[in-house]
């Protein structure tokens, strides 16, 4: 089997779909070539890809010779092995690139940091965001051409660069203008959160006072419908014992008779 730590071809879907189209190699050596699951490569033969690739011919590009094409075929087990790397490309000069999406969010992130951090040159902004001083000279002149549109906004928070690379430019922008922190006093806690932290902690405290709360009235009213059972109980009892002595006693007719003999009874004795 080929190393599977080998570089994988700069392009591995156009590859695979040239490899799939021109070579007999199986479907298992051309996914492991081009670092691609073998899935993938049975849709491309079978067009059932999502996406259509255009062929990229891997032996023009000096990855993979015609003889290891040649092995490969001959042997479904045998591994291709890339003949040269590809070179990596990688942007050493210019501006930053940002998205086209993005772009529109440059001239607020700009004034942002011109409103926050006055200290930081032209030159590093133009190297964190990506933009021209001419564009920085006219939002700082208020010349720009859609200056009643701007509003300062934080570069992290539009996506333009990282919480790191700010804070780098900011520190590298005092130290060179001899700006140092304060003394923080003893006894005093320095929170080195970032904001987007805070708001996430802040939201946590939110969020679980909430779900006390909930919790607290759903054991109030759980106490409440208790207390009202409870209630409803002991009424019902008292409606219930109400009658029972009714029962007990005799009735009214009877009870009078009774009480006319032990009159008479009685009567009698002081007749005599």
């Amino acid at each position: 089997m080929a190393n599977k730590d080998q570089p994988k071809p700069l392009m591995p879907h156009a590859t695979a779909t040239w490899l799939v189209d021109h070579t007999g190699l199986s479907f298992e050596q051309i996914a492991e070539f081009c670092g691609l699951h073998i899935l993938e490569v049975q849709a491309m033969a079978d067009d059932l890809a999502g996406s259509k690739y255009t062929g990229r011919d891997p032996v023009h590009a000096g990855e993979l010779t015609l003889g290891e094409i040649e092995k490969g075929q001959a042997d479904e087990n045998y591994s291709l092995v890339m003949h040269k790397a590809p070179v990596e490309v990688t942007r050493t000069k210019g501006p930053r690139y940002t998205p086209v999406s993005k772009r529109q969010d440059k001239p607020d992130g700009i004034a942002w940091i011109l409103r926050s951090h006055p200290e930081v040159s032209d030159a590093q902004i133009s190297k964190l965001i990506g933009t021209t001083r001419n564009t920085i000279g006219a939002i700082r002149e208020r010349s720009h051409w859609n200056i009643q549109n701007i509003q300062p906004k934080d570069p992290v928070t539009l996506g333009l660069c990282s919480q790191r690379e700010l804070d780098a430019v900011v520190a590298k922008a005092a130290k060179r203008a001899g700006i140092t922190e304060e003394a923080v006093p003893e006894g005093v806690v320095v929170d080195g959160r970032s904001d987007k932290d805070k708001l996430i902690e802040e939201l946590r405290a939110e969020r679980d006072a909430n779900v006390k709360a909930a919790a607290a009235a759903a054991q109030e009213a759980e106490a409440e419908a208790w207390l009202a059972a409870k209630r409803e109980a002991e009424e019902s009892g008292e409606a219930e014992a109400a009658p029972a002595p009714t029962f007990a006693d005799p009735p009214a007719e009877e009870a009078a008779p009774e009480a006319e003999a032990d009159a008479d009874g009685e009567e009698k004795p002081e007749g005599e």
